[in-house]
């Protein structure tokens, strides 16, 4: 059984990692500590964002965790629409791969692989911002059904099949966490999951001994997306630490702290999540009207996909 708080700790933790990160995005290493020599940050919003305002990241995570409860188990077709709904109303921040998929008009089941076929460039870090929701329903569900969750939902944008197993990889790394095991402790069994061709990319940027700085893209790619945020977990001791030294290191900082938030908060709890983050806290949800989400939304959404059957 799932922790309902360590549930609310990934949702809520990757939401504030998202809102956190924003306003440095593309920004040089070492700008959180200029803004706060004391690491202890702010939802300071700019960048075009306000004080607590997620981004795409957090907005796509609440339409997969909807359609999660509302069409009662894992139903791609209807998480697609969602997507093109969201795209559609023009948001204010998606990603380039993303918006082409869903801008194409393709089918639901094709549209990443032919854009794939074209592009030659799938691998981008859009499916990991987003899994929290689902990382979390999926959760009781066992390793294997997690991981390949992970999987198909990332191939709805991600052509790259190096996407497809980073997505399941943190899910695996969230469920170990929301069942109170230690989701490094957790690594080498789960990288003996992923697909053959892949491992030994994936199993180099999870290594104890990777850093940040060793990576060989930029961090808006999966690999040292993940990476980093696994290497801010492994080297800190709190909720709040991890995510300053996400945010620290510049570059996609909205996406590597969300996934570095949505591991913290799984392992930290929702409980160690400062309320100063959470009282300004808010997801716009483009194209379904007004909506915007609360932290009070964001925990009620968690724990009902924490419950609800795997399906």
């Amino acid at each position: 059984m799932t922790s309902p708080d360590r549930a609310t700790g990934a949702v809520l933790g990757s939401a504030v990692g998202d809102a956190l990160g924003a306003p440095f995005e593309f920004g040089l290493p070492g700008g959180f500590r200029a803004r706060f020599p004391d690491g202890v940050g702010e939802l300071c919003g700019g960048g075009g964002w306000d004080p607590g305002e997620a981004t795409d990241d957090t907005q796509m995570a609440v339409l997969v965790g909807e359609s999660l409860l509302e069409r009662g188990g894992l139903d791609l077709p209807d998480v697609f629409d969602r997507f093109r709904r969201w795209a559609a109303a023009d948001p204010k921040d998606i990603g380039l791969l993303t918006e082409r998929v869903l801008h194409s008009g393709d089918a639901w089941d094709v549209a990443a692989a032919l854009d794939f076929q074209v592009e030659g460039r799938g691998a981008g870090n859009g499916s990991l911002m987003r899994a929290s929701t689902s990382a979390v329903h999926f959760a009781t569900a066992g390793r294997a059904a997690t991981m390949d969750a992970g999987r198909r939902l990332a191939a709805l944008t991600h052509g790259d099949r190096a996407a497809w197993e980073g997505t399941a990889l943190l899910h695996e790394l969230v469920r170990a966490a929301l069942l109170g095991e230690d989701p490094l402790a957790a690594l080498p069994e789960a990288l003996a999951e992923v697909a053959s061709d892949q491992r030994e990319r994936w199993a180099t940027v999870l290594d104890p001994g990777w850093r940040p700085e060793d990576a060989t893209e930029f961090n808006g790619a999966v690999w040292p997306c993940l990476g980093s945020a696994v290497w801010a977990l492994r080297t800190t001791a709190s909720f709040e630490e991890a995510l300053a030294a996400a945010v620290d290191l510049g570059g996609d900082t909205d996406t590597v702290a969300a996934v570095t938030g949505m591991l913290a908060g799984a392992v930290h709890g929702a409980g160690a999540i400062p309320d100063r983050w959470m009282s300004a806290l808010h997801v716009p949800l483009p194209g379904f009207g007004d909506r915007v989400l609360r932290a009070d939304d964001l925990r009620e959404l968690a724990l009902a996909l924490a419950s609800a059957p795997a399906a």
